[in-house]
C-alpha cells in the first residue's frame, strides 16, 4: 500500500519540537568512551558465531572538500591541497587491514557506500586505487550495491563513466536548491544545466538508481523560489529524493555563522514550503517513504517498504540494514551485532591511532535488552508506520502494553489527535501522523528525558 500524506498545519505546529532522526537507537549522544577497540573485537567475534552470520556493508568516510558549503553540518576538512589524498588512502588501507581479518572470510561485502565530505575529492586514479585496496581486504558479493555521494560541480562525465566501470551502480547528487540567490548565500553555486548534464550522463551509463538531495529552510528561499526548484527537479525525475529540513545551529557548526538569521525564511514560510513540497512530489508520482524521503513507485526502497523489509541506519533508509555495517575513516560510525562504534572525529588523532596499529575507536555502545526491543519498535514505526503488538509479545516474551505502560499513556493524546490508531493487536500511524513520525518514535525513546543535546526540528 502506498502511504499518502495528510498535511495538517495545525497539528504540525502543535507538535513542533526538536528530536532525533533515529538513524540509530540509542542515538549517538548515548555513545560512551567505555566502548573501546576491544569491545568492537568482542562484538565481531559474537557476530561470527551466529548460525548464519550477516553479510557486510562497508561505509568509507572521505572528509575532504575544497570549498565550504555554509549550511553543512557534516564532518569535513576544507583544503585545496589534494596531496592529502594519498596519505589518507594509506590510512584507510591500514585500518582495513586491522579490521577485515576479524571477520570470517566467507562473509561477503553486500554493500559499499562512499560518503563525506566530497568522495570525488579523490581523483580518478585514487578512486580506482581505493577500490583495489578494498578488494584486497574484503570479498565483494556478485550483486554488491555500490553507492557514492556526488557534488555535481566536482565530478566530470569522464569520472562518472569511470565510477560505473569500477562497479558503482547508485549515485546521490547534492543539489539543495536551483535558485542562484540561495546558492550564493550558502556558497554552493551550480547551474541547472550542469546538474541535468550529470544526471543524463548517469542515465546513459545505466546507473541503477539516482538520488537527489534538496534542503528547505535555506536563506532567501520562499514558496515561489522553491516551487521553481521543484519543477526542475520533477522534470529531471531522479529515482529518489531526500528533502532535508535545514537545521540552523551556528553555535554547533561554525560554517553556519556565515548565514544571517534575518535571511532565513520565517517558520510560517518554511512550513508553506514544506507543504508545497509534499503535495507537488506526490502529484508527480513520488511515494513518501518517511522522514523526508521519497521514491518513484518502482524503486527498490518502495518495494522493501511494501514487503516489510525496509530498515533504517546511519545512511538513512536502507534495503540492506540486515548487514553488519563496517565503518572506515575519520568520524565514521559502524554497527556490528548489538553495538555501535565510532572512530575519532579528529584527523590528527585518527592518524596517530592508525599509524600506531590501533583501531581508531573512541566511543560506542553495546545495547542491552531494553535497547534492542525499543530499537525494533522505533524501526518498525519509522519504516512501516505499523506495528503488530502480538508479534512483539511472542518474540520478546512480554506483555507489550504493560511493558510500555507509560508510553501507551503518552500515545493517548496522539490517538485523540488522529496521529495513531491503537487497538489490542496493533499500533497504526494514520496518514495525518506520518509527517510527525519522529514525535511518535520519541514516545518510545528511553533516553530523551536525560538528553541535553539539541536536535533539529522534526519539521
Amino acid at each position: 500500500m502506498v502511504h499518502k500524506l495528510d498535511f495538517d498545519p495545525g497539528l504540525i505546529k502543535k507538535y513542533d519540537k526538536s528530536g532525533p532522526r533515529y538513524t540509530s537507537y540509542p542515538t549517538a549522544p548515548q555513545f560512551s568512551t567505555e566502548y573501546t577497540a576491544d569491545t568492537l573485537k568482542s562484538c565481531i567475534e559474537r557476530s561470527n558465531r551466529e548460525i548464519i552470520p550477516a553479510p557486510l556493508s562497508l561505509y568509507i568516510h572521505i572528509p575532504y572538500c575544497d570549498t565550504i558549503c555554509y549550511y553543512c553540518a557534516c564532518n569535513k576538512i576544507i583544503t585545496k591541497n589534494h596531496t592529502v589524498s594519498n596519505e589518507y588512502l594509506d590510512l584507510l588501507e591500514a585500518e582495513m587491514q586491522m579490521i577485515s581479518p576479524l571477520f570470517d572470510k566467507d562473509r561477503e561485502l553486500e554493500q559499499l557506500h562512499l560518503g563525506g565530505g566530497t568522495p570525488t575529492f579523490l581523483n580518478d586514479e585514487e578512486l580506482m586505487d581505493l577500490i583495489r585496496r578494498i578488494e584486497d581486504n574484503f570479498t565483494f558479493a556478485k550483486d554488491c550495491e555500490m553507492s557514492i555521494e556526488i557534488d555535481p560541480r566536482k565530478v566530470s562525465n569522464e569520472t562518472l563513466e569511470l565510477l560505473t566501470n569500477i562497479g558503482f551502480n547508485r549515485i546521490s547528487l547534492g543539489v539543495q536548491d536551483f535558485d542562484e540567490k540561495v546558492q550564493l548565500a550558502v556558497n554552493r553555486v551550480q547551474s541547472y544545466e550542469l546538474v541535468r548534464d550529470r544526471l543524463e550522463t548517469c542515465r546513459r551509463l545505466n546507473i541503477k538508481s539516482i538520488n537527489m538531495d534538496l534542503i528547505y529552510g535555506l536563506p532567501f528561499q520562499s514558496v515561489e523560489t522553491f516551487e521553481r526548484t521543484l519543477d526542475k527537479v520533477i522534470e529531471l525525475r531522479p529515482d529518489r529524493l531526500s528533502i532535508f529540513n535545514y537545521a540552523h545551529l551556528p553555535e554547533r557548526f561554525k560554517p553556519q555563522r556565515r548565514i544571517n538569521d534575518e535571511d532565513l525564511p520565517t517558520p510560517a514560510e518554511k512550513l508553506k514550503i514544506f507543504e508545497l513540497t509534499m503535495n507537488k512530489l506526490q502529484e508527480a508520482g513520488y511515494v513518501y517513504i518517511g522522514m523526508d524521503h521519497f521514491a518513484l513507485e518502482d524503486d527498490s526502497m518502495v518495494k522493501a517498504q511494501q514487503e516489510g523489509s525496509l530498515q533504517r541506519n546511519f545512511q538513512g533508509y536502507s534495503t540492506h540494514a540486515h548487514t553488519d555495517l563496517v565503518a572506515i575513516g575519520v568520524s565514521s560510525i559502524g554497527s556490528i551485532f548489538d553495538s555501535y562504534s565510532q572512530n575519532s572525529s579528529n584527523i590528527d588523532d585518527y592518524r596517530e591511532m592508525v599509524l600506531a596499529g590501533k583501531l581508531p575507536i573512541v566511543r560506542g555502545l553495546v545495547m542491552n535488552n531494553d535497547d534492542l526491543l525499543r530499537k525494533q519498535v522505533i524501526n518498525q514505526l519509522i519504516c512501516h508506520f505499523d506495528l503488530e503488538i502480538t508479534k512483539f509479545e511472542e518474540q520478546w516474551n512480554i506483555d507489550f502494553k504493560e511493558y510500555f505502560k507509560s508510553e501507551m499513556k503518552q500515545l493517548d493524546l496522539m490517538v485523540e489527535d488522529g496521529l495513531v490508531k491503537v487497538d489490542e493487536k496493533s499500533i497504526k500511524v494514520e496518514t495525518r501522523g506520518r509527517l510527525l513520525i519522529r514525535n511518535i518514535c520519541m514516545v518510545f525513546d528511553n533516553y530523551l528525558k536525560d538528553n541535553v543535546v539539541k536536535f533539529s526540528k522534526v519539521i
